[in-house]
């Protein structure tokens, strides 16, 4: 709910605070987990149907698409809360880790793992008499009535661990009770922020967007410098809208009697008793961004970039500009109306950029070799943490685009109302890195041998993400020719899929009327069976790759062993003019 400023304090930055930031700091937080998620609302999509996105940027943690089905459960139930290892680590005192990333076979069967230990519980919370059926990832996906997630992690001044009795919630663990229990978005966050009030949350700073068939909003959440508890706010994205996140917290002032927003009941007073708010006048609203976080996350143009790169590729004709004066920009809208009505085709195109056709294009330059690879690999000189120091002195950074070679899956969720619920919902999940990769239809149901497995410490061929990520790495040795190969699959297989879910919702929408659950499960099974084809289809396509371009040629049946060699303007950048083939003489 809103809530007011509370008159008891009346502030200046404290010591806490202070003392507070500077912890936060030095303790040292894991790898970013840094994803991009985007909200298509009915009003801005091309059907007139809800679009969430989201790219789990996850450095080969856990690939598993997990099918959670509905249950009944006994009078007296208790549901265990377990600690999660994304963006925060391995936790061992909770046999929390990022592969498996939990271990429970009492909430799914993909989640069973023989030979694995159980995930040791954080804490308890009342069990319901009925949740419902829903996919989960790192983060949850989507449930049978179409309440849909994304997810992005953000810099927050405090990053902490979970404590029982004190912290037993991560954004990930919130956004799966909610699928379990509820139906609309609205009733996902009052149930989500009471969680937190209630029992605490830990973590790192987190933007989930949160959307039901027809109402869009975004929620974010922190850590409380109280050690308890929480702070969290949510604002609805207006119909007709599309919006981004880039690991930054994208709502900014808090606006009392505003009846798109809602926020914690101790929010304000909270933040005035660590001297957080931000602007200290407290005749001014509440800024979010800036009284829980540095800004931009990492490093400079890490977050902002994809934002900028995301709203124009929406809406061109806002012309913004990719420079900005700091990481409390204003440059930026919440969301913008887009200049046509947007497709799924759009959302995969924008979660497949490296910027192409801009001055910061990945695909040229030095750094992109000769075959215009857009993949720029991290290291130890590169900013790590979840938390950008903004008084770290940076030996330099790449672009960062919003596709990264360490995704790990990208979901695009969708919702069409026109359609009975049986056959309404349909997530899309493209395996690996999105520009590399192919999406596939999926349903809230059981989902195709080899997607619950997403084990990466060791290739297995009965695990369907190491299909895709073959054909990713592979495309590095000559990018720019294999690239053309890859998409010019992948659209192939991605229009089959949406005349496929087109097909079944006419085919069987009769079926669904007096026999839903017979519906959805042939709904199912043809989806499966696509989805098994496609990755069948894309161990040939790695086969082709290999073939066509072994040692360095290109070979097709009529003409075999082309010498195509190197791009003339990437022999001009090396020292190949001053090869043995001038004179015998040596080098001056």
């Amino acid at each position: 709910m809103n809530t007011l400023p509370s008159s008891r304090f009346l502030c200046r930055r404290s010591l806490l605070g202070a003392l507070v930031l500077s912890l936060v700091l030095l303790a040292g937080a894991p790898q970013a987990r840094a994803c991009t998620t985007t909200i298509v609302t009915p009003g801005a999509s091309a059907d007139g149907c809800m679009m969430v996105s989201h790219s789990d940027d996850n450095d080969l943690i856990d690939q598993a698409i997990v099918y959670v089905p509905a249950r009944d459960w006994p009078a007296g139930s208790l549901r265990p809360v377990h600690a999660s290892a994304a963006a925060n680590g391995d936790l061992p005192q909770f046999n929390a880790f990022e592969v498996p990333r939990l271990v429970d076979a009492d909430r799914a069967p993909g989640y069973a793992h023989a030979g694995e230990k159980p995930n040791i519980p954080v804490g308890h919370i009342p069990q319901v008499a009925h949740t419902y059926a829903y996919l989960d990832g790192n983060y949850a996906i989507m449930n049978e009535h179409g309440l849909m997630f994304g997810e992005c992690t953000d810099g927050a001044f405090i990053s902490n661990g979970p404590e029982p009795g004190k912290r037993l919630f991560y954004s990930s663990e919130l956004a799966r009770v909610a699928l379990e229990r509820t139906r609309t978005a609205r009733e996902a966050i009052a149930l989500m922020g009471e969680l937190i009030e209630t029992y605490g949350y830990y973590g790192t700073g987190e933007t989930l967007p949160v959307a039901d068939p027809q109402e869009a909003w975004v929620m974010e959440m922190a850590p409380s410098p109280e050690g308890t508890g929480g702070l969290w706010v949510a604002q609805r994205i207006p119909d007709g809208h599309f919006w981004v996140a880039a690991n930054q917290f994208r709502i900014r002032e808090l606006m009392p009697g505003n009846p798109n927003q809602m926020w914690g009941k101790t929010l304000i007073a909270t933040l005035e008793k660590a001297g957080w708010r931000a602007p200290e006048d407290r005749s001014l609203p509440v800024d979010w961004l800036r009284s829980v976080s540095h800004g931009e996350y990492n490093h400079p143009y890490y977050s902002l970039r994809r934002v900028w790169r995301a709203l124009s590729l929406a809406a061109p004709s806002t012309n913004l500009s990719p420079w900005v004066e700091d990481g409390f920009t204003r440059a930026y809208p919440f969301s913008v109306q887009p200049d046509k009505k947007m497709s799924m085709a759009d959302l995969r195109r924008i979660h497949r950029d490296h910027y192409e056709g801009t001055e910061f294009d990945l695909t040229k330059g030095a750094a992109a070799g000769p075959y215009g690879s857009p993949e720029r690999y991290f290291g130890p000189y590169d900013p790590h943490g979840d938390v950008g120091d903004p008084n770290a002195v940076l030996k330099g950074a790449w672009e960062r685009p919003i596709s990264m070679f360490y995704i790990g899956y990208t979901t695009i969720t969708h919702w069409n109302p026109n359609l009975p619920d049986a056959l309404a919902g349909t997530v899309w999940v493209a395996l690996d890195r999105p520009a590399e990769s192919v999406f596939v239809p999926l349903a809230i149901a059981p989902v195709p041998e080899g997607y619950e497995q997403g084990d990466t410490r060791a290739f297995s061929r009965d695990s369907a993400w190491w299909a895709y990520n073959l054909v990713g790495n592979y495309a590095q040795l000559k990018y720019s020719y294999m690239i053309q190969d890859i998409q010019s699959r992948a659209a192939a297989h991605e229009e089959a899929g949406e005349k496929l879910v087109q097909t079944l919702g006419e085919e069987l929408r009769e079926l669904a009327a007096s026999d839903p659950q017979q519906a959805a499960a042939k709904r199912n099974a043809r989806l499966n069976a696509h989805a098994a084809a496609v990755r069948e289809d894309w161990g040939k396509l790695f086969e082709l790759l290999v073939g066509k371009y072994a040692q360095g040629f290109v070979n097709t049946p009529e003409k075999p062993a082309q010498a195509v060699g190197y791009p003339q303007e990437w022999l001009d950048r090396t020292d190949y003019s001053k090869g043995p083939a001038n004179s015998y003489a040596k080098p001056q």
